[in-house]
This record gives structure tokens, C-alpha cells and sequence, in this order.
């Protein structure tokens, strides 16, 4: 691991103690009670999505950002969830911004307006199933390789199963069409992406989890006027995340993870790093 991860692993080494300590001590606000000290960390994971949609006035927003130490590129994602009158239906919005290490700084990439239903289960129930379907909106600049150029969709199916009471698994397998992607001269093609993704998640406090997500991507990128080469990448992220819990109602779950390439994508490897606010607010609440 290089200097860089071991730092930043360290600096969340100590915020996790400094969570730890807190947990432990009596609460200032007499009003508080144990369920919303304990309440425990249902949050999507880094690179796998959960299928618990946002209860009905609780809305999210997650800050994302990954860095390849060999490339030197970095992506950083804001997605804000929003449940729509019951747990049933949810939409969410995520922007991006893409910095290149080695032809482009740093520019906005492509937008997702999301709609998720929860199929079957919830947070509480030992399965959970929770279907997504995306717009992909081109508010990239494909010229700079920040983008398609193109609308597209994409569809991902995340079930979440509960082994034991402190063992999760989630799975995804989802799909990615862009009819008209372009590359950076400017050609274009279509381009069909599948994605297949696994995550075990060990409940070690209900504040604190350690995790292990596999990802297996095969994407088409444009490599001339209808023509694409395929490529596959399959990463493993061994991570952790912890939770701040307050009397209001309000979570933040920090967290970070180290993508190790294996098979197609050997020898690269990157840190991410994960900040989660889920908090109560009336203007979603359903009665309003």
C-alpha cells in the first residue's frame, strides 16, 4: 500500500477510535433514547448498491470519490435519494466530476436521474429487492473523455440477504446502453456494458462494519465509427465504515476502501473514500 493510503487509512483509524469512545459514553441529551444511538449502518456500499430505499421523509446524500494510484485518474459522484410518498418508490439524482491524469484536468462528467422500487422487503427483513432504472444525461465532455456524448440507460437489480444477524451479503447485476456512445475524436458507436457484483458485510457494532466487495465490469468503448473493443475489469475492495448517530435523527457514515485489480485489471489499485448524511427532513415527508 503506498504512503498516501497508509495516511488516509490512519487518519479513519482514529476517527473510528474517536467513534468508539463516544459510543461508550452517556448521551448529553437526556431525551435520547437507544434506538437512535444504536440504530445500525444500511447505506449503499462502495461499489455495490443495497436494496433498501430512503423511508418516507428521510432523504440522503452521498459523497463518493475514487483515485487510481496508477493512472492517476480520479471520479467524484454526489447522489442525493429521495423517497417519493412511501418506502415503495425513490428517485435520486447523481452528478459527477472526472479528473484525468494524463489527458484532462478536472471537469464535470455525465449526470444519472435514478428511479428505484423496493420489489420485496425492507431494512428490517432478512431479503430485500430493490430494481433501478437510470437515464444517463451527457453533461459530460466526451472530447475530454469525461463522458459518452450520448443518452443512455441503465439498469441494475440489487438484493440484499441478511446470512446471519451480523453477516450481510448484497448482490447486483445490472446492465448499460448508450446507442450512440462517442470516444474523444468524436466517432461514435453503440456501446452495451454489464456489470456483476457481489459484497459481504460483517456487522462487527452496529456502528461500525468491515466489508469485502468484488465487482466484474465487461464495457465497450468506441474505437471507431460504429466499431468498439470490449474490455473486463474485475476489482476486489476490502473496506470499512462507521457511524456518527444523533438525537435528531441525523447519520453520518463516513468510510474507506482499497480497490485491488485482479485477472484483466492486474497490477492497478486506488482508495476510496465515502461520506454519507441521512437525516429527517419534513419538506419529503409524504402528508406535506
Amino acid at each position: 500500500m503506498s504512503s498516501v493510503a497508509s495516511i488516509a487509512l490512519l487518519g479513519f483509524l482514529l476517527l473510528i477510535s474517536s467513534a468508539t469512545s463516544a459510543e461508550s459514553s452517556p448521551a448529553s441529551n437526556p431525551t435520547n433514547n437507544d434506538s437512535v444511538v444504536s440504530a445500525p449502518i444500511q447505506d449503499n456500499s462502495f461499489l455495490i448498491e443495497e436494496a433498501y430505499n430512503q423511508d418516507d421523509g428521510v432523504v440522503q446524500h452521498i459523497s463518493y470519490v475514487q483515485r487510481s494510484f496508477i493512472t492517476r485518474d480520479w471520479v467524484f459522484t454526489q447522489t442525493d435519494e429521495w423517497p417519493v410518498r412511501t418506502l415503495k418508490h425513490q428517485l435520486s439524482l447523481t452528478m459527477s466530476a472526472a479528473h484525468s491524469g494524463g489527458t484532462s484536468g478536472l471537469g464535470l462528467g455525465d449526470t444519472a436521474i435514478n428511479y428505484r422500487y423496493q420489489l420485496a422487503g425492507n431494512g428490517d427483513t432478512r431479503l430485500a429487492v430493490a430494481p433501478r432504472l437510470s437515464l444517463l444525461v451527457p453533461t459530460g465532455d466526451y472530447r475530454l473523455g469525461r463522458g459518452s456524448g450520448a443518452l443512455g440507460m441503465q439498469t441494475n437489480f440489487p438484493i440484499s440477504l441478511v446470512l446471519k444477524r451480523r453477516l450481510v451479503t448484497h448482490w447486483n447485476a445490472g446492465l448499460t446502453w448508450i446507442p450512440r456512445a462517442h470516444d474523444t475524436a468524436g466517432d461514435h458507436a453503440r456501446s452495451l456494458n454489464v456489470n456483476l457484483g457481489q459484497s459481504t458485510v460483517w456487522l462487527a457494532s452496529p456502528r461500525f462494519n468491515v466489508l469485502v466487495e468484488n465487482l466484474w465490469t465487461s464495457t465497450e468503448q468506441v474505437a471507431g465509427s460504429n466499431r468498439n473493443d470490449r474490455r473486463q475489469d474485475f476489482y476486489v475492495n476490502p473496506g470499512i465504515r462507521w457511524s456518527y448517530n444523533f438525537s435528531n435523527g441525523l447519520q453520518i457514515v463516513p468510510g474507506v476502501g482499497a480497490p485491488i485489480g485482479v485477472g484483466p485489471s492486474a497490477g492497478d489499485k486506488g482508495v476510496i473514500f465515502y461520506l454519507s448524511f441521512e437525516h429527517p427532513w419534513r419538506i419529503a415527508h409524504s402528508r406535506l
